[in-house]
């Protein structure tokens, strides 16, 4: 696995650990909350992936952005689709996008090769 990917997901997995052990039940019902509106419903799995991470390149939040790209990945969202939904971001965030455009690109190409 691309250092860079599994980097992001250790330290997720481990300060999502913490944040969940200190049982706070606000932080618990927004993560809840958060896991069931990705969820299969009237729109599917990987159409919600991608608006989240049109939303999140739009509100510039990277680890966002990498979430949603690894799930894209692992939905079966092909290259081409997630640059179209990037575009979207880019025309709608503006300029001020391009940076985390750019991070997403290099994250999207490490999780190609941890498939090789």
């Amino acid at each position: 696995m691309s250092n860079q990917v599994k980097e992001f997901n250790d330290y997720r997995a481990k300060m999502n650990e913490k944040l969940l052990a200190d049982n706070n039940l606000v932080i618990k019902r927004i993560f809840n909350l958060d896991t069931n509106a990705y969820a299969e419903g009237a729109l599917d799995v990987k159409t919600k992936e991608l608006l989240g991470l049109v939303a999140s390149a739009v509100l510039r939040c990277d680890d966002c952005i990498k979430y949603h790209l690894e799930t894209s990945f692992k939905e079966g969202i092909s290259k081409e689709e997630m640059m179209e939904a990037m575009g979207i971001a880019t025309l709608v965030g503006g300029t001020i996008v391009i940076p985390h455009l750019r991070r997403a690109y290099e994250f999207w190409e490490a999780l190609e090769e941890n498939a090789l």
